[in-house]
This record gives C-alpha cells, sequence and structure tokens, in this order.
C-alpha cells in the first residue's frame, strides 16, 4: 500500500509551508540556523518549564505574574515573527516606481533580525517588567497612575501606549488583521469618548480590565499547561496508533480512506488544539490514500480539513476549550463535555455520510483486508491513551485543579513515550515538546490579550449596553436575525486564529450579545453557539487556513477544496442554531417525552432518557437527510425535487418536537422509499 500511495501527486512538506505562509500569519517565522537556532529553541523551552512553574506553584499577585508573562511573550513573539511574510526586512534604497528612499528586500534571510525589531521588542517588553517590579506602588496609585498631577505622568502613560501599540502589532505579524480591526475601532470609539488617562489606565494599568482581564489571565493559567500537555502528547505517538485504529474500523469499506480520515482527524484534532496542524499531521497520511482509492483531490482535502476542524469540538477534551468553558461557563468540566456530545456527533455523522455517498456515486472501493491493521494487534498500543484518560477522570472528579491535572498528565505522557518501542520520546523530543508548547503559546496569548483589550474598551465606554441595543435594532428583535449577525462576527474574529484563543475572543464579545434578555439566548447556547462559529472560520472561505493546508497536500485549487470542505462540514452551520433554540439538544432543560401526572422520579428520569435517545434518534436521522440532499445521491441521482424535500425533512428531524420529527420522518422515509425502489435503473454500483 505504501508503494501505491508514494505514487499518488501529492504535495510535499515544502508545499505545505509554501502556501500557508502565502495565507497563515503563524506559518510566517523567522528562519534560525546553527547556535541563534539553539539559543531561540531554549529560550522557547524554559519559557514552557517557566509557565509550568507559575501555574502551579506561584503565589505571586496577577499583577506580577501577567506582567511577566507578557513581557516574555513580546520577547519570544518578536524573536520568531517578522514584520512580513516574507521574512524580509527594510532596508534603505531606492525604489523605483516611487521617490521613497526605502526598499523592502523580500529574500527570506537566515539569522536575521533587524535593529527595529530589536527595538519594538525591548521597548515594548520593558513596561511589562517595569509594571511587575513596581506593582505594588502602581496598584496603590489607582487612577492617580495616569493623571496629570502625577510628577511621572509622562513616563506612566508612554510606557502603557508602548505596550500596547507593541502587542497589536506582533498580533498582526501572527494573528492577522480582523481582530486587530476590531480593537482599532474600539479604542479610537473608547479614546473619542472617554478621557485618555482612564482609558489607558484601563487598558493597561487596570487590574480587572484590559490586558489583564479574564482572557490572558486563563491563558497564562490554564491554556499554556494543556498547550504544552498536547505537545508531549503527539510526540508519544498517539496519533499513529488512532490513524491505525481508524483503518482497522473503517478502512476496507466502501471508500474507507476518507472515512478513516474523518475518524482519525476526530480523535486526533481534540487533542492537538490546531485546526491547520491536525490537517498537516493526520492528512499527510489520509488524503494521498483518498486520492488512490479515487476521490477528486478538492475532495480529499475538503474531508481532511473539515474532520480536523470539527476535531476542535469533539469531546472530552475538545483542543482544550472544553476546559476554558467550564471556567467561562461556571458549571463542571464533565457537564460540558457531555453537552458536547450530541453536536460533534451530528457534525461527524454528517461528514462521514457524506463521504460514502460519495463513494458509492463514484463506484470507489475500501483498502484491502490484508493491507490493513488487526485490531487485536493494536490492542497493546492502548496505553497510549493513559494520559487523557487520567486528565479526564482528574478534571471530571476534581481531585485536582485543572492546571496541577494537566501537569500530571504530562508527566504522564512522557512514561507513556518511554514505553512506546515504535515512536520512543527521547530527551531531544521533551524539549522539542517544549519548545512547541511556548512556540504555540505566543500567538494563543497575544490573541488573548486582544481579547482583552476588546473587554477594556467596551467597559470603560460603557459600549456593551449600545451593542445589544445596536443588534437588538439591526435584528428587529428577533433572536435568529440576531443569531446570523453574531455567527458572520464569530467567523469574521476567528480567521486565524487558534481555537483556545478564539473561544477567548468569543466569550468575552459575542456571547454576552446574545445572553442579553433582549435577545433571550441562555448562557450555555450562547457559549456554544459563538465556539461553534469561531471554528468553523477554519474551512469557512476566504480564509480558510485548514482547507487551505488540506489543499496543499491534496494539490488541490485551495478555495475549491474550501467550498467543499464548507458543504461538508455543513452540520456545524445547522446544528447551533438549533440548540440556540432547543436546549435539549444540549441536554439542557430536557422534558419528559410525555407528561404524565403523578409520576414518581423513577418513571420520570425513564421518560427523561427516552426523551434524549429520541433527540438523538431523530437528529442523527435528520443530518443523514440534509447530507444526502447535499451529496444528491442515495441508492442512485436524486432529481432537485427529491433533493429539496429531503433537505426539508432532514432540517425537520433537527428541531427536537413530536410534531417536526414526524413530518421530517415521512419527507425522509417518501425520498429513501423512492429511491430504493428505483435502486436496479442503472445501479451506480
Amino acid at each position: 500500500m505504501s508503494d501505491d500511495i508514494n505514487s499518488v501527486d501529492v504535495g510535499t512538506a515544502q508545499d505545505v509551508e509554501d502556501i500557508m505562509k502565502k495565507y497563515d500569519r503563524e506559518s510566517n517565522v523567522r528562519i534560525w540556523e546553527g547556535r541563534p537556532a539553539v539559543i531561540v529553541r531554549w529560550l522557547s523551552a524554559l519559557f514552557s518549564l517557566y509557565c509550568i512553574y507559575v501555574t502551579l506553584f506561584s503565589t505571586a499577585m496577577p499583577e506580577i505574574r501577567l506582567n511577566i508573562f507578557l513581557g516574555l511573550i513580546l520577547i519570544l513573539g518578536y524573536l520568531h515573527y517578522p514584520i512580513r511574510k516574507a521574512s524580509g526586512e527594510i532596508k534603505p534604497g531606492l525604489n523605483d516606481s516611487i521617490s521613497i528612499p526605502i526598499t523592502l528586500d523580500t529574500t527570506p534571510r537566515v539569522n536575521s533580525i533587524p535593529f527595529y525589531d530589536i527595538i519594538i521588542m525591548l521597548a515594548g517588553a520593558i513596561p511589562f517588567f517595569y509594571f511587575a517590579w513596581n506593582a505594588e506602588s502602581i496598584i496603590k496609585l489607582a487612577l492617580r497612575v495616569t493623571s496629570p498631577r502625577n510628577p511621572n505622568y509622562v513616563l506612566m502613560v508612554s510606557m502603557a501606549v508602548i505596550a500596547i501599540l507593541s502587542t497589536m502589532e506582533l498580533c498582526r505579524r501572527c494573528v492577522g488583521i480582523p481582530i486587530l480591526c476590531v480593537v482599532g475601532a474600539l479604542m479610537l470609539y473608547a479614546f473619542s469618548t472617554v478621557r485618555f488617562g482612564k482609558v489607558i489606565y484601563d487598558l493597561y494599568y487596570s487590574t480587572g480590565d484590559g490586558l489583564r482581564s479574564t482572557p490572558i489571565e486563563v491563558c497564562a493559567k490554564y491554556i499554556v499547561v494543556f498547550i504544552i500537555f498536547g505537545a508531549f502528547l503527539e510526540r508519544t505517538g498517539i496519533s499513529t496508533f488512532f490513524i491505525n485504529l481508524a483503518n482497522a474500523i473503517a478502512g476496507a469499506s466502501a471508500g474507507g480512506p476518507a472515512k478513516v480520515a474523518v475518524i482519525s482527524s476526530a480523535l486526533c484534532g481534540m487533542v492537538s488544539g490546531s485546526s491547520v496542524g491536525n490537517t498537516v499531521t493526520t492528512g499527510s497520511v489520509t488524503i494521498p490514500m483518498m486520492k488512490r482509492t479515487g476521490y477528486k483531490p478538492e475532495f480529499a482535502g475538503a474531508v481532511e480539513a473539515a474532520a480536523s476542524t470539527g476535531g476542535q469540538i469533539m469531546p472530552p477534551i475538545m483542543g482544550a476549550a472544553a476546559f476554558l468553558m467550564a471556567e467561562y461557563m461556571g458549571i463542571p468540566y464533565s457537564q460540558v463535555a457531555l453537552k458536547a456530545i450530541l453536536p460533534a456527533v451530528l457534525y461527524f455523522t454528517g461528514i462521514y455520510i457524506a463521504v460514502h455517498l460519495e463513494a458509492r456515486k463514484l463506484g470507489l472501493k475500501g483498502i484491502p483486508k490484508e493491507e490493513l491493521p488487526r485490531i487485536l494487534k493494536l490492542l497493546p498500543k492502548i496505553y497510549l491513551l493513559l494520559p487523557l484518560v487520567v486528565l479526564v477522570i482528574m478534571v471530571s472528579t476534581n481531585m485536582y485543579t485543572m492546571q496541577f491535572s494537566a501537569a500530571i498528565a504530562i508527566g504522564i505522557a512522557i512514561l507513556v513515550g518511554l514505553m512506546n518501542s515504535d515512536e520512543r520520546i527521547t530527551p531531544r523530543k521533551i524539549i522539542d515538546a517544549l519548545e512547541a508548547g511556548g512556540r504555540g503559546t505566543i500567538t494563543v496569548a497575544v490573541a488573548c490579550a486582544m481579547a482583552g483589550l476588546v473587554a477594556g474598551c467596551i467597559t470603560s465606554t460603557g459600549l456593551a449596553s449600545e451593542l445589544i441595543t445596536m443588534v437588538v435594532n439591526v435584528s428587529g428583535g428577533h433572536a435568529f436575525i440576531a443569531l446570523v449577525l453574531t455567527m458572520i462576527c464569530c467567523i469574521i474574529l476567528g480567521m486565524g486564529v487558534p481555537t483556545t484563543a478564539n473561544y477567548c475572543i468569543m466569550a468575552a464579545t459575542c456571547a454576552p450579545i446574545l445572553m442579553a434578555p433582549a435577545i433571550g439566548i441562555e448562557k450555555i447556547c450562547a457559549h456554544f453557539f459563538v465556539f461553534y462559529f469561531g471554528i468553523v472560520a477554519d474551512i469557512t472561505p476566504p480564509v480558510a487556513l485548514a482547507a487551505y493546508a488540506g489543499s496543499a497536500i491534496a494539490k488541490a485549487p485551495p478555495m475549491k477544496t474550501a467550498f467543499n470542505a464548507t458543504k461538508l462540514a455543513i452540520g456545524a452551520f445547522i446544528v447551533p442554531y438549533i440548540f440556540a433554540f432547543t436546549p435539549a439538544m444540549l441536554f439542557e432543560n430536557v422534558q419528559p417525552i410525555i407528561a404524565i401526572a403523578g409520576a414518581g422520579p423513577v418513571l420520570t428520569n425513564i421518560l427523561v432518557v427516552l426523551e434524549i435517545v429520541l433527540i438523538c434518534a431523530t437528529a442523527l436521522l435528520g443530518i443523514f437527510g440534509v447530507a444526502a440532499a447535499l451529496n444528491g445521491y442515495l441508492y442512485k441521482p436524486m432529481n432537485p425535487i427529491l433533493r429539496v424535500i429531503i433537505c426539508a425533512g432532514g432540517l425537520s428531524m433537527l428541531v427536537p418536537g413530536i410534531v417536526s420529527d414526524l413530518i421530517g420522518l415521512m419527507l425522509v422515509g417518501f425520498v429513501v422509499t423512492v429511491q430504493y425502489m428505483k435502486r436496479d435503473v442503472n445501479p451506480a454500483v
């Protein structure tokens, strides 16, 4: 099988790197070699160790911890990310087209960091370290720190402005423009309506708003440790285990490689925390297999991108977002994981059905059984799941704090890696994991800092009520229109932002609007809604980074791959609207299937369980109807009328309720019956 896969025309690692450098700012890093590379590598690794130590043992006040954390993030950030995508630098010269004595050398440079980046890096980091060193005296001054009566007024304001601007510039380099535009607009509004000194205080010196608000606190306390845990877990060989397991389960069925991609990406993606990283990791194996089987390149890349993106919503880990959602929503982690089950199952079921129908339509076969791994031979490797199992148990039972549980899981991952003879973890891999964790933290922390600035501007100006009023006025008080507007906002703000930081931004900006009494979406539903649509930004054109990564491996047009991925992930665009209006899909406020007067607690619980089973069953049938409509094939190609009917039936069954379920069941059943009766006419397989 490997020889056949190697003969398939797929993109190389360089192709993936080139296309990601074109579209993804996080992929555009400086090129370090030799001794400078060793220095940067060790700085990143030591930063990870520092973060683990601080989150576990530090008793310092937040103003000290968070300022040091942000200062180190700026240093590492400017060491990794250049001013432009091409890793070039500005140098004196004469431009031929316009008379400006500056030219831009776009040739990638090795071991080069221009002087202006060093100046920005130091100028931006020093204010954070100064604040940490003088935290107690600055806190005592409170608002007077930015009052013109303060003898050090110019110094304090200048440092705050420089720190904020340098953080925003780093955001431009490693995250992107959309969130920066929002921050810039809100800051301009704040400075035009509120006293200058107060805005500066709220954004930089305040202990509860601005840069040091909840998003960056959560990042420094929880996210960092989970990012490092994910980096260690990847080096235990668990991705190979997941891919082999998926092959053993579904590889031999019709269009098996695509189904393998769905299963393996769901399993790998829930721990990776990166849609793009998951696409590249599993896609390098699954996409060649799909192309070899006969899937079109754009479809193969889309399947991997859609499944990898869905890994971020797959419980119990959800790319570490589950632990953050528990913190933001104020509910136990176990409840978050439970509530995420049905939407995730619907998402992956939709993709699985789509690839199965596509295989039937094209007459594609599976992988020969003799070329597939046996489940019994995989069982000895099941110990690779131990870090995940221990982490989930410790967090679910509240045995320890989330960060301590993650630290224990890191230690177990190292032990498990030592036991894996196929991909044994070594001291070098440990340093690699620490380096990857430190590097991965940069983008997340910067995005969280921007979320803090957004929250700070809204708090400083009292803009929250005005934003809610504006959304209510634009939507005319209709919750559905408000949800559509929020969806658009989430997709725009989520472009190119990592999963965990993505959710922090959505929780700070979009969720409160939906929870307003005038709109009336329940808290848990609102948070899940914004989380889902922030995630699907990775496969939604025009900035569909996961789809672009898949297209690079598949050697397919990026935009065509993105549109295919969006169609495959249709469940992620439908299901959030359903649970926004019917929380029962999230197992919230579930009522008994039948109200029986005088029913005891046992009978009531049985009826509630039956209601949950009914919701799950009808939702699965509903997603089947929608997937079949989009694919246009069941037993044979469907005409447009049948596609509309089965789509309407599927949507009806996605809405919990006896009447809607019966209507949907009849419509879906009608189309399936018609297709089945004509199955022998021009069969596809």
